[in-house]
């Protein structure tokens, strides 16, 4: 099936919506999970405020399927203000209940005559396999209740005309991303959060007193947490239900410890999903790992189980975005939604959103299972997915193989280059592990291009690199410089050092100093080498790529600082707040924030602003504070207008709301540049140096020449980056007829797509466009090489 762009079927306008105020277009949301997790409530927000945006009315389903069952007061109307400041909330505000009374034929006919005298033929669930399997038998046997219903005298034949179909659409809610049929449930970022700020916190300690500590994630059926884990803490052992160990393994694990030990690594950490087991079905513990390493090696050994709290806190930054992404998706597809439409599910895959059917996801989910008990494990993690597939791959390379013993002979040079962010530690780290494992020569090249220039290149090894997953900003050092001015220095150092291929890591000068290196190769024969450029750069803003390493951690950084300036807005009240945000002239950064935080504005370069688009943002706002939410936020990408400056917008909105609303402004500034990288940096950057360098590898085999190394095709020098669906390599060459030179930033970028929702949850009325729409797709044509 063809591609479709991003989320674009939300893009409805809302007159050609008016039918939606008919009984068949009433619309109930209910969370169906039997456990809570993080990033609910920002479904809920936006099932609710999109699906009011339309013209429909809204209910809420308080406590899941029992409410459902109960009725009364369990179902009631929600209204946009009822959803107001719960983005930052876990769990779900409108709860959620075991029922078993569901699980009965009548107990389901209780829940079809509460939705029949209400007029709801509308179900937007959101919940695991489960839970949407209910809903999926709720569907199928709809006509056959209302049927019995009638004969019961519950219901009138008119009433049962009125709602003679229903429709089911689930968004998948599950902190262990055990659903077939999307990268990502919601949920699932913020659980990896919660578990890597307790892995940093015990990596310190354990540090200090050379300990080993095995941690035991969630994942009874499915090892995703304790995999992503692995990779995005560097963990020396995971145990999977997936993939169980070899036979013997107790051998291989104690020796590949003391391994470790034997190179100076003063930290061992083991990750243990909870549903680990061995080949022959038995379960893996985490005292009895713990046992095996304390009698045969004697280190001092420590367990922690994280349980119930992987569950809680606050949402990520994804999960908010991602929650409401699929609300929105999910109030589109149920008012597209016929008779014949099978009940489908909302998915992501890449940073795409596609419908799925329902039963599709449910059927490979339990072949998976199914894998599992039959012991064809290698069928189960391809089962899970290529994201699963890759991150599977990935980790065994770099945790499980050893340098090979017979060398390439082949020299490759890594380095930083641009500002510092979080993420590009770990992608240097992957680099080196996985060039030493292709038996090349590592380099280090400090300093980015004047480093190179100055010849500041040292070899670097496998424990160099141990720990730097974790770490922030760049440990190799890195600089903004350009290579035009120093060419010859660096062709003089390159010949030096005999490199034979390089690694770039870095934002927009990355990219630059690629294309400056791969025009100098008509001068310099030692610029004929394999290039590739891994983006890493809070601005988001590399041509080639959807996403750059380091993004998300700002983006996080910024989220989680205005929900502590909302918090002190609606403690006060009647206050709106400016804030401005990094990013050069790319405005990712704000427009991703505006929605993870509930914005009420964005002012980024790419959409242009006039004083006209200011007047009516503060007519906005003075209609706000009519309401019971008395408090704004309004974000500002550093170089969105070089008049409409955040002291002009702060005092615009000062005069314009004098007696209605006083201001604040806030420059982030640098914050947003450090901190320890997120799980999605860490796991991206993993996985792109990992994957770069396997493709110079063979990039270097195709340009071996009459002995020597000789590479000045396009397609020698890349920029590795996540395109839609796919990691794909573009020659650099061929990405400048997409580039904003004079701004910085590429001329098309997928996520101005998406500004339509935040204004839209916003309460702007505007028009959308309907030129393309979300359509249904099949569970195999789904999966993306990224997943994390």
């Amino acid at each position: 099936m063809e591609e479709r762009k991003a989320f674009t079927s939300c893009c409805l306008v809302k007159q050609e919506l008016q039918h939606a105020n008919s009984p068949q277009h009433i619309l109930t949301l209910w969370p169906l999970c039997h456990l809570c997790f993080s990033g609910m409530n920002a479904a809920v927000r936006a099932t609710v405020r999109v699906g009011l945006y339309t013209g429909a009315k809204v209910y809420f389903v308080h406590e899941g399927y029992q409410g459902l069952v109960d009725g009364g007061d369990n179902i009631r109307p929600a209204t946009w203000e009822s959803v107001s400041m719960m983005l930052q909330l876990g769990g779900t505000v409108i709860g959620s209940a075991r029922c078993k009374d569901f699980r009965a034929r009548e107990g389901r006919m209780k829940a079809a005559c509460n939705l029949v005298k209400l007029g709801i033929t509308n179900l937007c669930v959101i919940g695991g396999d489960g839970s949407l399997t209910g809903a999926n038998q709720f569907r199928t046997e709809w006509s056959g209740l209302l049927v019995d219903l009638v004969k019961a005298g519950k219901i009138t034949e008119e009433e049962a005309k009125k709602s003679s179909h229903l429709n089911i659409v689930g968004m998948v809610g599950s902190i262990d991303n055990d659903f077939c049929g999307t990268d990502m449930t919601i949920g699932t970022d913020s659980a990896l959060h919660r578990i890597i700020e307790v892995v940093d916190a015990i990596a310190t300690t354990a540090q200090s007193h050379q300990r080993t500590f095995i941690l035991e994630v969630m994942g009874r059926h499915c090892g995703y947490l304790a995999l992503v884990t692995a990779l995005a803490c560097g963990a020396d052992w995971v145990f999977i239900p997936e993939m169980p160990p070899d036979d013997g393994w107790e051998n291989h694990l104690c020796r590949r410890l003391a391994d470790q030990r034997a190179r100076g690594c003063r930290l061992n950490v083991i990750i243990v999903a909870e549903g680990a087991m061995s080949r022959d079905g038995k379960p893996i513990t985490s005292d009895q790992i713990k046992k095996l390493v304390t009698d045969r090696l004697s280190f001092d050994t420590r367990t922690t189980v994280l349980g119930h709290v992987q569950r809680g806190g606050t949402p990520s930054a994804f999960d908010r975005i991602l929650g409401s992404r699929m609300g929105v998706e999910a109030v589109m597809a149920l008012l597209e939604a016929t008779p014949d439409t099978p009940a489908c599910v909302v998915s992501l895959s890449g940073n795409h959103a596609v419908r799925l059917p329902l039963m599709e996801c449910v059927q490979v989910t339990k072949d998976v299972t199914a894998a599992m008990a039959e012991g064809r494990f290698e069928d189960a993690i391809k089962l899970r997915g290529k994201s699963f597939e890759n991150n599977w791959n990935t980790y065994t390379l770099l945790a499980h193989i050893n340098p090979p013993d017979v060398k390439s002979n082949i020299n490759v040079a890594v380095m930083n280059v641009g500002a510092p962010c979080a993420g590009m530690n770990a992608a240097v780290r992957a680099a080196v592990r996985m060039g030493l494992i292709q038996g090349h020569n590592m380099l280090a090249v400090h300093d980015g291009f004047d480093g190179l220039a100055q010849g500041q290149v040292e070899p670097i090894t496998w424990t160099s690199v141990s720990g730097w997953t974790g770490k922030g900003g760049s440990v190799l050092g890195t600089k903004r410089t350009l290579p035009a001015k120093i060419l010859e220095d660096i062709s003089l150092n390159i010949a030096k050092f005999n490199i034979h291929a390089l690694v770039i890591i870095g934002g927009f000068e990355a990219y630059m100093g690629g294309l400056e290196l791969v025009q100098a190769r008509e001068k310099y024969e030692e610029m004929c080498i394999p290039m590739v450029v891994i983006p890493a750069t809070v601005s988001n803003n590399v041509p080639g790529s959807d996403f750059s390493i380091g993004a998300d951690t700002a983006l996080n950084t910024i989220t989680s600082t205005c929900d502590r300036i909302k918090q002190s807005a609606a403690g006060t009240k009647r206050r709106v707040f400016i804030v401005e945000t990094m990013g050069g002239y790319c405005g990712y950064l704000a427009t991703m924030a505006g929605l993870a935080a509930g914005a009420d504005a964005a002012y980024i370069f790419e959409e242009k602003i006039a004083i006209k688009d200011l007047e009516m943002n503060v007519v906005h706002l003075v209609e706000k504070m009519k309401t019971t939410v008395k408090r704004g936020l309004i974000l500002r990408n550093e170089n969105c207008n070089a008049n409409y400056t955040t002291d002009f917008i702060f005092n615009l909105y000062s005069e314009e709301g004098k007696g209605i609303f006083d201001c604040r402004k806030n420059v982030l500034g640098h914050m947003q540049q450090g901190g320890t990288p997120t799980p999605f940096d860490r796991n991206f950057g993993t996985k792109m140096g990992a994957k770069s360098v396997l493709w110079i590898t063979d990039k270097l085999k195709q340009c071996y020449r009459h002995g020597r190394i000789f590479a000045n095709t396009p397609d020698s020098a890349c920029v590795l980056g996540m395109r839609k669906r796919a990691l794909t390599f573009q020659p650099l060459a061929d990405l400048k007829g997409d580039t904003d030179f004079e701004h910085r930033i590429p001329k098309t970028q997928w996520w101005l797509k998406i500004r339509p929702i935040m204004k839209i949850l916003a309460k702007y009325d505007i028009k959308l466009d309907t030129s393309e729409r979300t359509d249904m797709e099949h569970v195999i044509k789904k999966r993306s090489p990224l997943g994390m």
